[in-house]
Order: C-alpha cells, then structure tokens, then sequence
C-alpha cells in the first residue's frame, strides 16, 4: 500500500529530529511474534535525546503513536499499525550503576542488565533474566516472573509527557498484576531507576542461573511466541487450566498451543495474526466450558482487527 501524503509529511517532520525514520515497515521484524503488517511511519530513535525529541515532537502536533520496545507481549494485526510507531532499543539502552543504584534506558535489554548486575553482587534482577523485554516495557507492563515483578525494584521512572520531562516515583505508577498507571497516561519512557541490594556475587549469579534453568525447562524457546497470551486467574494459572481442559496442542493455521506451556502460543513460520487470534478465542472457549471461567489476554494488540466470529 502506498504511504499517504499526511503519512509522508509526518515521515519529514520526524527526520528533522531522528535519524532513522521509515516508512511502510514490516513490523514482522520487530516483534518476538515474527507477526504483523506494516506501520505507516516507524521512528526508531538512537540516543535518549533522539527518543525525547521524537515524542516532544509528536505530541506537540498531537499525533498519536504507539511506543514499542523490544516487541514481547504484543500481537500486530495482520493489516499493521497506522500511523507512527517509535521503536525503542539500541541506542537508548545505557546503563549507570552507582552502589545499589541502577539507572537504565528504557531500550535496555532486561536480560543482559540481569546478568549485569548479577555479576556486580545486586540481588533483585534475578527473576527478570529469562524476560525477553526491555527495560521501559518492563516497567510499564509490571513484568514478572516466579512470583516477583518489577514493581519490586523501581524506585522512579524518567518519562516524557506532552509538556516535558517528568520524573514519576514508584508510589505514583499505581503497579498491580501486569499492569501500571503508564498504560493509560500519554507517556514515553526515557529511563528507570532500580534500588537493588547488595549480595554475594556468586550467590546473585547462582539464582540468576537457576532461573534460567527453570525457564528452560518449563517454558519453550524455539519457535517465535508472545510470552504467556492470557493472564493468570485469581487463585490459579491459565497454562493449567489450557493443559487440564484439553487445549495443548490446538492448532489454527500456523500457530499452535506449545505442548511445554499452554499459555503459549508458538508461531511456525507461517501464523498470521488472525491465526493468533482465533485460536485465542478456541482455547478461552475450552476453558470457559469446563470451568466456568473467561480467560483475559495478557498480550496487547495492536493495530487494527476485525471483530472474530466464531463461523
């Protein structure tokens, strides 16, 4: 499809303060799912100051535009985005450590910083080196995993708002079960600061490790998948609930229940974010049936879709 005009202009505006802007990209590329059509205009900043200027200017014509990091936890629709999409990584993922203090850029990538501060003896991380998301996605989502999460560790978070930087402390970002006040607020995350604690450094890399080992066993990590697609019930798992009302291995075109997991959904190379979306709606299906109980996507989407029918 043929970038529009208002597209292309907005594309010009943008080059004036980010380097990297383009246009009709597949945003297949820039998703764990390996899933989704095209933005309109993809601005990928390559310093903290390129991502300020990006948002100051985006939000100052009042264009919407939607931030993604390292692309986990997402499903683009099939038709992609339009409008702009600011792709946030390499280039704004320094990292400052000052005694227990952690500074990191919202594009850092939350294993690697794991592992970082594991081997300078900071405990607090370890549950986050097998998240395959970067820092400021963390942050916002309230990322979790083995019964931790980030809310634990942010102290405060350097964000652009409409009229400019604010630093957000902990208490105002209202975190609870994968979610925080920086969802529904016109924000971009610039950075986090981490309090952690001091530890035994081989301690600290031995749990770090375990967990990864856990990870390994439990979860899959071959084909391309979103991370877990629904939220855990009060008081339970999806992933046993899929498993006990008889959804592994379910199949709608490319994408399948992992037989690993059953709250992942694994893209063979061909699944199309429609795929995605009807085998969602077969396994809630399941689960409703035999339990009584709606299982909710953890995963966000983006873009456009179309109603589903169960036809």
């Amino acid at each position: 499809m043929a970038v529009s005009a208002s597209a292309a202009e907005v594309a010009d505006r943008l080059r004036a303060v980010c380097r990297d802007v383009r246009v009709e990209e597949p945003l297949h590329r820039h998703v764990t799912f390996r899933i989704g059509g095209p933005a309109d205009v993809l601005a990928v900043p390559r310093s903290r100051d390129e991502l300020r200027d990006v948002a100051l200017e985006l939000f100052g014509r009042g264009i919407p535009f939607i931030a993604l990091g390292a692309g986990s936890n997402v499903l683009v629709s099939d038709l992609g985005i339009r409008g702009v999409v600011v792709k946030i990584g390499k280039g704004v993922d320094r990292v400052r450590i000052e005694g227990t203090t952690v500074v990191a850029e919202s594009g850092a990538g939350l294993p690697a910083l794991a592992r970082q501060v594991a081997g300078r003896g900071l405990s607090g991380l370890e549950f986050s080196a097998g998240i395959p998301a970067s820092v400021g996605g963390a942050v916002v989502m309230n990322a979790g995993a083995h019964g931790h999460a980030m809310a634990e560790v942010v102290h405060s978070v350097r964000a652009v708002l409409p009229d400019g930087d604010q630093v957000l402390p902990a208490g105002a970002l209202e975190f609870a079960y994968r979610t925080s006040r920086l969802q529904t607020m016109p924000c971009v995350v610039l950075e986090a600061t981490l309090h952690l604690m001091r530890s035994d450094p081989a301690q600290v890399r031995a749990r770090t490790d375990d967990w990864l080992r856990r990870r390994g066993e439990t979860q899959p990590l071959g084909p391309p998948s979103s991370g877990c697609v629904f939220r855990n019930p009060p008081g339970d798992h999806a992933g046993r609930l899929v498993d006990l009302a008889g959804g592994k291995r379910l199949t709608v075109g490319g994408a399948r229940v992992s037989e690993l997991h059953a709250n992942y959904i694994l893209n063979d190379g061909r699944a199309t974010a429609a795929d995605v979306i009807s085998l969602m709606h077969k396994v809630s299906a399941l689960v409703a049936e035999k339990f009584g109980v709606w299982l909710e996507p953890e995963i966000k989407f983006l873009g456009e879709f179309p109603a589903h029918s169960e036809s």
